[in-house]
Protein backbone atom coordinates (compact mmCIF):
# COMPACT_ATOMS: atom_id res chain seq x y z
CA UNK A 1 0.00 0.00 0.00
CA UNK A 2 1.46 3.28 -1.07
CA UNK A 3 1.39 6.58 0.32
CA UNK A 4 -1.53 7.36 -2.03
CA UNK A 5 -3.61 4.62 -0.88
CA UNK A 6 -3.48 5.48 2.40
CA UNK A 7 -4.22 8.89 2.04
CA UNK A 8 -7.12 7.66 0.15
CA UNK A 9 -8.12 5.47 3.14
CA UNK A 10 -7.56 7.91 5.68
CA UNK A 11 -9.98 10.09 3.52
CA UNK A 12 -12.86 7.74 3.25
CA UNK A 13 -12.10 6.97 7.19
CA UNK A 14 -12.17 10.75 8.12
CA UNK A 15 -15.56 11.53 5.49
CA UNK A 16 -17.41 14.69 7.31
CA UNK A 17 -16.07 14.29 11.17
CA UNK A 18 -13.05 14.00 12.55
CA UNK A 19 -13.69 15.26 15.31
CA UNK A 20 -10.47 16.41 15.85
CA UNK A 21 -10.96 20.03 15.48
CA UNK A 22 -7.23 20.63 14.99
CA UNK A 23 -4.69 19.78 12.80
CA UNK A 24 -2.32 16.73 12.25
CA UNK A 25 0.86 15.73 10.23
CA UNK A 26 2.08 12.04 10.16
CA UNK A 27 5.94 12.47 9.21
CA UNK A 28 7.30 9.21 7.74
CA UNK A 29 10.57 10.73 6.73
CA UNK A 30 11.33 9.84 3.49
CA UNK A 31 8.45 8.73 2.45
CA UNK A 32 6.25 11.82 2.75
CA UNK A 33 3.49 12.95 4.96
CA UNK A 34 -0.33 12.53 5.68
CA UNK A 35 -1.74 15.70 6.89
CA UNK A 36 -5.07 15.81 8.71
CA UNK A 37 -7.24 19.40 8.84
CA UNK A 38 -9.73 19.05 11.30
CA UNK A 39 -10.63 22.60 11.23
CA UNK A 40 -11.44 23.08 7.49
CA UNK A 41 -15.16 22.66 6.23
CA UNK A 42 -14.94 19.77 4.98
CA UNK A 43 -12.23 18.36 6.93
CA UNK A 44 -9.78 17.76 4.79
CA UNK A 45 -6.67 14.92 4.35
CA UNK A 46 -3.52 15.59 1.84
CA UNK A 47 0.45 15.01 1.88
CA UNK A 48 1.33 18.69 2.09
CA UNK A 49 3.71 19.50 4.34
CA UNK A 50 2.62 21.89 6.72
CA UNK A 51 2.72 23.33 10.26
CA UNK A 52 0.35 21.41 12.63
CA UNK A 53 -1.03 21.25 16.38
CA UNK A 54 0.40 17.72 16.42
CA UNK A 55 3.30 16.13 14.69
CA UNK A 56 3.56 12.31 15.06
CA UNK A 57 6.77 10.68 13.45
CA UNK A 58 6.62 6.91 12.59
CA UNK A 59 7.47 4.93 9.61
CA UNK A 60 4.75 4.49 7.31
CA UNK A 61 5.21 0.73 7.98
CA UNK A 62 4.05 1.03 11.26
CA UNK A 63 1.54 3.62 10.53
CA UNK A 64 -0.12 0.91 7.96
CA UNK A 65 -0.32 -1.40 11.11
CA UNK A 66 -1.24 0.81 13.29
CA UNK A 67 -4.61 1.91 10.97
CA UNK A 68 -5.21 -1.99 10.73
CA UNK A 69 -5.31 -2.71 14.25
CA UNK A 70 -2.06 -4.70 14.18
CA UNK A 71 -0.14 -2.25 16.15
CA UNK A 72 -1.43 -0.69 19.59
CA UNK A 73 -0.78 2.90 19.51
CA UNK A 74 0.47 2.80 23.38
CA UNK A 75 2.71 -0.07 22.78
CA UNK A 76 4.02 1.62 19.72
CA UNK A 77 5.17 5.32 21.84
CA UNK A 78 6.67 2.83 24.19
CA UNK A 79 8.44 1.08 22.13
CA UNK A 80 10.13 4.37 20.53
CA UNK A 81 7.95 3.49 17.52
CA UNK A 82 6.25 6.59 17.25
CA UNK A 83 7.10 10.47 18.42
CA UNK A 84 5.01 13.14 19.22
CA UNK A 85 5.57 16.85 19.14
CA UNK A 86 3.17 19.60 19.89
CA UNK A 87 -0.10 18.98 21.25
CA UNK A 88 -0.53 15.43 23.49
CA UNK A 89 -4.18 15.84 23.72
CA UNK A 90 -4.96 16.21 20.13
CA UNK A 91 -2.71 12.75 19.89
CA UNK A 92 -4.76 11.32 22.08
CA UNK A 93 -7.85 12.02 19.92
CA UNK A 94 -6.26 10.10 17.47
CA UNK A 95 -7.48 6.54 18.36
CA UNK A 96 -11.10 7.79 17.34
CA UNK A 97 -9.75 8.71 14.10
CA UNK A 98 -7.67 5.20 13.62
CA UNK A 99 -9.90 3.02 15.08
Amino acid sequence: MSLADVTSAMRERIGDASGLDATVKFDFGGDGCLYLDGTAEPYAVSNEDADADCIVAMSLDDFKEMATGELDPTTAFMMGKLKVTGDMGVAMKLAAVLG
